[in-house]
């Protein structure tokens, strides 16, 4: 029995990574979604139906390869920049839409009466709350350019040697006689 050649490696490190990954984004997207949409958020909802839609694309790039379709890589790579755009834009538009009125008027009166004993005013809270607002969009942001852009290089860097292990004739299985 012959060991796997590089493309034959590449081919199945692809089909097995891209399973899990596409499953991964449709699963955790659509609970996403199910959760904003029970709180009411529209635009999260839509976000969330986007995201799982770029799942569904990794998942149908995966399915077109194990059909021995090359095709199927280019689905791959756009699945990842197409979740890698959905996500920047949503972290975008949450930084541009922050309101420290609206901040100031979600604290409840437990949070404002455990501020009042601490010393502290509202007015001293917002720096902070804005910070804080900032560094989580900003690091969702940095993380999915990191994760996603990072998944469509491997999928492009991996497209020539997928392509010619599907080009290649499948051995069949051997079976030893004994």
């Amino acid at each position: 029995m012959t060991s796997p050649t590089p493309p034959e490696k590449a081919l199945k490190r692809v089909l097995v990574v891209s399973r899990l990954n596409g499953w991964s984004v449709i699963v955790i997207a659509a609970l996403g979604m199910l959760l904003t949409l029970a709180l009411g958020d529209l635009l999260g909802t839509a976000i969330g139906l986007l995201a799982v839609a770029s799942g569904w694309m990794e998942v149908h790039g995966n399915r077109k390869l194990r059909q021995r379709d090359p095709d199927g890589m280019r689905w791959l790579v756009r699945s990842q920049l197409f979740l890698l755009a959905v996500v920047l834009v949503y972290c975008a538009s949450r930084l541009g839409s922050y309101d420290a009125d609206t901040m100031l008027a979600n604290l409840t009166p437990d949070m404002e009466a455990i501020l009042q004993e601490a010393g502290i005013e509202k007015a001293d809270l917002l720096p902070l709350v804005r910070q804080t607002f900032v560094a989580v969009y900003v690091g969702v942001a940095a993380t999915v350019l990191i994760y996603q852009g990072g998944m469509a290089l491997y999928y492009r860097n991996r497209t020539r040697l997928v392509t010619e292990a599907l080009t290649v004739p499948p051995e069949p299985p051997s079976h030893a006689v004994y």
